[in-house]
């Protein structure tokens, strides 16, 4: 084991909200600033959220070794294996801290099919929900323990919001009224608008402002 526990944010929300991307998004912006960073990706069966991150973090864009982004089929809901029984991702978490000494973050990415998703805080740190507007503007209101404990709530895809009907001033109000004072962004991030806000809360409340582990970020082998 290495000497220093690893700092780690999970990262979840319903299928098809923008973890993934969010994800490939957040990284280079970390990585730009020198911090070396590892992904544990869960899924039912597929590893396919994974292999999409691997290929282009790491092997396109030589961010990160492509080992340091494993993929966990839970073969279950995935929610059991970030909160009720993360041991699986522990142990993954445990080989990555013997093997990379000088990783300063690790992101475990869960989805599901609901608002209930949340972390063990055995596993994570800090703790990003993000949905979407395609649910409509009530998604906030409806609270769920992901809306209403997660660090930060991301709401993605404000770029189509008048398409689906959505209105974001309805989105903000309800999410202050549901999360008092815990932060909440508005992201598009296949764009990348509002995605700097999310690395810079990492920074801050994750990584305290500590300066990389090493001194300049490790490139792809």
């Amino acid at each position: 084991m290495s000497s220093k526990r690893i700092p780690r944010v999970g990262v979840g929300g319903p299928v098809g909200s923008g973890k993934t991307m969010l994800i490939e998004q957040v990284v280079p912006l970390l990585a730009a600033k020198g911090y070396n960073i590892g992904i544990i990706s869960n899924d039912v069966v597929s590893k396919e959220d994974a292999e999409r991150m691997r290929k282009n973090l790491a092997t396109e864009r030589g961010l990160m070794p492509e080992d340091l982004v494993i993929g966990l089929a839970t073969g279950g809901c995935p929610h059991t294996a970030v909160r009720e029984d993360p041991s699986m991702n522990l142990s993954v978490v445990e080989e990555m801290e013997t093997k990379y000494g000088d990783l300063d973050l690790i992101i475990i990415e869960s989805g599901g099919d609901n608002i209930t998703t949340t972390f063990s805080p055995a596993l994570a740190d800090y703790f990003i929900y993000i949905i979407d507007v395609t649910g409509g503007d009530k998604y906030p209101r409806k609270r769920g323990l992901g809306i209403e404990t997660c660090d930060m709530l991301v709401i993605n895809k404000i770029d189509i919001a008048s398409i689906v009907g959505a209105d974001l001033s309805i989105m903000e109000r309800d999410a202050k009224i549901v999360r008092g004072d815990k932060p909440y962004v508005f992201v598009n991030s296949k764009k990348g608008q509002g995605v700097e806000e999310v690395a810079n809360h990492i920074t801050k409340y994750v990584l305290f402002d500590q300066p990389p582990r090493a001194i300049t970020p490790r490139a792809n082998q």
